[in-house]
């Protein structure tokens, strides 16, 4: 009995967490989502490390983190001075890396589909971008899937929807499907998924990397005291700026979210309501089986079939895209068929669209798809449906509680904190045309 008392008493002195106005005592919902963590690999699994701790962030050999590196990328996401090759000559110097990832968006488009070159305005959130008449429905820079945040990206080895980019990890033995209709022909460079997909991904948005730009940009001494090392027709090319911005996004990491500070001992960091659904993911619900470590992403694909982007009237795709293939579009293998890699959960209520083809629009909606698990989509067939996909039956009171859990628990306050007070060209940003200068308040 007084061995009984005495361990209840331990647990309510190790549980105790003082705060600036209260002493807040553990709930049961504390004790059991600890003894739910514990199964899966314990707190310090989904812990994210601070934002300048280099050595604990996942990096590229070939391109070691450094602060010079972080501060540069920062600013060329940002840039619109970069956006010198649109297909009409009135884009010229509008769009930015941050048109189509938005942090206030949860560093993903305002909107279902994210418009860079061909795109007008921004609203307050970048929904309200719109295509400029100028351009043919074809010709804007847009993705015919919905670009995933870039939030907490180092801890993706195989970056997009279908994983093409990265010569490593899942990709290790594709060498032959590398090839330059889809850009993944950059794998032979070596690199990281995220390293490699910037690369490519400069010129896919139609941005200009040169000396001359650098130069009139006045980027030449950051590239200089960043890349110091490196040759000088590397230090001012496409190769030097996607190391630079690749350090930038990996220093993007949600760690002052709530359930980040709980994880590291403030138990009074969430509510209960949030608390339970942080055990209904790790248990009922079953979302971590896919949803795994510090960012809660993975690194397999799935078919859960739904909808695919053209049927929001998105441009430039329809119902024969192969992006609507998922990682068969790279692969080819039939069994990859309508597979789409398993995204990050963080900041997911800043910005109203989910899955490849914003098909929902709000967290309540996911969760209610995942808890009746009946596919959407008529394209796919059956056979192609993860065999985890299964009706979850979930209350009413626990399906709002795991939407509390995913919006607000998850969701890091403080995203300003990446975004630069301005860029050096002076221009505005994310976007530079003129009806974002009069939405954004530039001078």
């Amino acid at each position: 009995m007084y061995k009984k008392l005495y361990i209840l008493a331990l647990l309510a002195v190790t549980f105790t967490a003082c705060t600036k106005d209260k002493t807040y005592i553990a709930s049961p919902e504390d004790y059991e989502l600890d003894r739910l963590l514990l199964q899966h690999g314990g707190k310090d699994n989904y812990i994210l490390p601070d934002t300048d701790d280099y050595g604990l962030i996942p990096q590229d050999p070939e391109n070691p983190l450094s602060k010079a590196k972080a501060d540069l990328g920062k600013l060329l996401f940002y840039e619109t001075g970069l956006a010198l090759a649109p297909l009409h000559s009135l884009g010229e110097g509008t769009y930015s890396c941050a048109t189509c990832h938005v942090p206030s968006a949860g560093f993903r488009p305002g909107s279902p589909q994210g418009i860079a070159d061909g795109g007008l305005g921004f609203g307050d959130n970048g929904e309200g971008r719109f295509k400029n008449n100028i351009y043919a429905d074809h010709e804007p820079d847009v993705q015919s899937v919905r670009p995933l945040s870039v939030l907490n990206v180092a801890f993706v080895t195989n970056t997009t929807w279908n994983g093409r980019f990265g010569s490593t990890g899942l990709n290790e033995g594709t060498e032959a499907l590398w090839n330059h209709e889809d850009g993944s022909e950059i794998n032979h460079l070596g690199l990281r998924g995220l390293e490699g997909q910037n690369i490519e991904g400069l010129d896919i948005h139609r941005m200009v990397i040169n000396k001359n730009v650098l130069d009139n940009l006045n980027y030449t001494p950051l590239f200089d005291e960043a890349f110091g090392d490196m040759p000088e027709p590397d230090r001012y090319s496409p190769l030097a700026a996607s190391f630079a911005l690749s350090a930038y996004l990996r220093t993007l990491l949600t760690n002052e979210a709530p359930f980040q500070n709980w994880l590291k001992g403030d138990r009074a960091a969430m509510t209960d309501q949030e608390k339970r659904g942080a055990v209904l993911f790790f248990s009922k619900a079953n979302c971590s089986t896919c949803h795994s470590g510090k960012s809660l992403n993975g690194d397999n694909f799935y078919s859960l079939g739904v909808d695919d982007l053209h049927k929001t009237g998105a441009l430039n795709t329809n119902s024969e895209d192969p992006a609507n293939l998922g990682r068969a579009s790279f692969t080819g293998l039939e069994e990859d068929r309508y597979k789409f890699k398993v995204p990050q959960l963080y900041n997911l209520g800043d910005a109203p669209f989910y899955f490849h083809g914003a098909s929902k629009e709000t967290l309540e909606e996911v969760v209610e798809y995942f808890n009746e698990a009946i596919p959407e989509n008529f394209d796919v067939p059956s056979a192609q449906i993860s065999s985890g996909f299964k009706p979850l039956n979930l209350s009413e009171l626990e399906k709002a509680d795991l939407v509390a859990f995913l919006k607000n628990a998850l969701s890091d306050p403080n995203l300003d904190r990446y975004v630069p007070e301005s860029v050096l060209s002076g221009n505005c940003f994310p976007n530079n045309d003129p009806f974002s200068q009069a939405d954004l308040d530039c001078n």
